[in-house]
């Protein structure tokens, strides 16, 4: 089966406009692949600031943007991946990511990163079933 790269509204006009040699969101074999998503409002296509609580709702929102583009849904999020550049961020984006995925919750692994090069605090990504 062939790999399927899945236009999300918003998201991979930002994905573009950052350079970044990635697809938002993969359909493949049955599953949606939805890269590392940063808060980004998805009306405007801008970054999103403010406390990792704003930044981590925001994150969900888009990223439940790119799965809905995909044809699927968060329930169906089978593995999730969360990177923050601080583990004291931990129980903040716990809270926020309980109202998301309250029952049923997927598979997780928080990563705790040094550092990258961009103007945000968080990346959500994830594998659903689509």
């Amino acid at each position: 089966m062939k790999k399927q790269v899945i236009e999300v509204p918003v998201m991979s006009d930002k994905v573009r406009s950052l350079g970044l040699p990635c697809s938002t969101a993969v359909k493949a074999n049955g599953f949606v692949f939805i890269s590392a998503t940063p808060p980004v409002d998805m009306v405007t296509g801008e970054m999103v600031r403010g406390d990792i609580e704003v930044q981590t709702e925001a994150s969900l929102k888009a990223l439940k943007h790119c799965l809905e583009a995909a044809g699927t849904s968060l329930e169906n999020v089978v593995m999730v991946r969360i990177y923050a550049v601080n583990s004291g961020f931990y129980n903040v984006i716990n809270r926020v990511y309980a109202r998301y995925f309250s029952e049923n919750p997927p598979a997780r692994s928080f990563v705790p990163v040094a550092s990258w090069p961009m103007e945000f605090d968080i990346e959500i990504e994830c594998v659903a079933v689509g």
